[in-house]
């Protein structure tokens, strides 16, 4: 039972202050640690440089911090290794050093041990600071190739109407030209309505996939024009771009077509949604596949700030997306 009047003061201030320091003081405590792991790795490298260190004195060594610091947890002979790498592979490239103490220990040896490339590595820190991720949320973004997907989406760049390019944030790292959604479990044969139901009742997941700073505004959101009503599939809103991202789901590949739809549903938006400061409505087309060179055609005089991606049922192939890439890069060097 509350004591008479708490509900009036504003203690509410006192927990926020309590709630940040706390935040403080494990971020402090993460540092710290990783710090610590940097100088074993940094140790161990030297060791096994410059006196011929191997498997057996690391394991040694194991031992005797166990023996020594028995309730510390930690340090196995495996775990030691893993300091070693951490320290060799960063130790050129002190633009990542900052990244690397401001995630946990956890999310850094799932990037050292999943990712390949330097940049790929990069690319998820980066990622995991932004968003904050957890392990298990981490592991989904890698699984799904965001990188790969990420990379990809530059050259789906290249397509956006005009008044996309112009926007100041760099739109190819929020929007994907594919987005996976194997946490749905539908088949490739549904109705609209039914993926529609479907992201919605996963919407964690959903979010996860699209990004963070996408809020959720509404399902079905109204739009009155005139004497009629209506629909927008999904409504979000994009804290950092600062607008409203109207998304129209198609069960079937993208035509031309479809963008006067989205288009009218945009200019509704601005005219009677959209608030004096923020930037104008984006429309994302998130179709079941599209062909790029009908794409480009349907683009190239559309002036409304629209995207159009397609969708995936199922995980994709890395070696598939990265020799698209290898493709890609191929094709801007010649």
């Amino acid at each position: 039972m509350k004591r008479k009047g708490i509900e009036n003061n504003n203690f509410g201030d006192i927990v926020s202050l309590i709630n940040q320091s706390r935040l403080k003081a494990y971020q402090a405590v993460n540092r710290e640690l990783i710090e610590l792991y940097w100088k074993i790795g940094k140790y161990i490298s030297k060791k096994t440089n410059e006196e011929g260190w191997g498997k057996s004195t690391v394991q040694n060594l194991a031992d005797y911090i166990n023996d020594k610091e028995p309730g510390i947890k930690g340090f196995s002979d495996k775990n030691l290794w893993r300091m070693k790498q951490f320290y060799e592979v960063y130790k050129d490239y002190p633009k990542l050093s900052a990244l690397l103490r401001e995630i946990n220990w956890t999310n850094n040896v799932m990037i050292l041990s999943k990712c390949e490339t330097l940049e790929e590595k990069e690319f998820y820190l980066q990622l995991v600071v932004n968003e904050q991720y957890t392990k298990r949320e981490l592991e989904r973004q890698i699984n799904s190739c965001c990188y790969e997907r990420t990379l990809l989406g530059q050259k789906y760049h290249e397509k956006l109407s005009p008044l996309v390019r112009e926007f100041p944030e760099k739109i190819s790292k929020i929007f994907k030209e594919q987005y996976i959604f194997d946490f749905l479990n539908l088949s490739e044969d549904i109705q609209e309505n039914d993926l529609q139901k479907s992201l919605v009742k996963n919407m964690k997941k959903f979010v996860l996939e699209l990004g963070k700073d996408f809020i959720f505004v509404g399902e079905n959101y109204r739009l009155q024009v005139g004497m009629k009503d209506f629909y927008i599939d999904l409504l979000f809103f994009h804290r950092n771009l600062n607008c409203l991202v109207a998304f129209e789901l198609k069960t079937v590949d993208f035509m031309p077509e479809h963008l006067g739809q989205l288009n009218f549903y945009l200019e509704a938006l601005d005219r009677d949604v959209r608030k004096k400061h923020e930037n104008p409505s984006i429309g994302v087309l998130l179709c079941k596949g599209k062909d790029d060179d009908v794409v480009e055609y349907a683009m190239s005089r559309q002036l409304s700030p629209t995207l159009i991606s397609e969708y995936e049922m199922a995980l994709p192939d890395k070696k598939i997306l990265r020799e698209k890439l290898r493709e890609i890069c191929a094709e801007k060097i010649n």
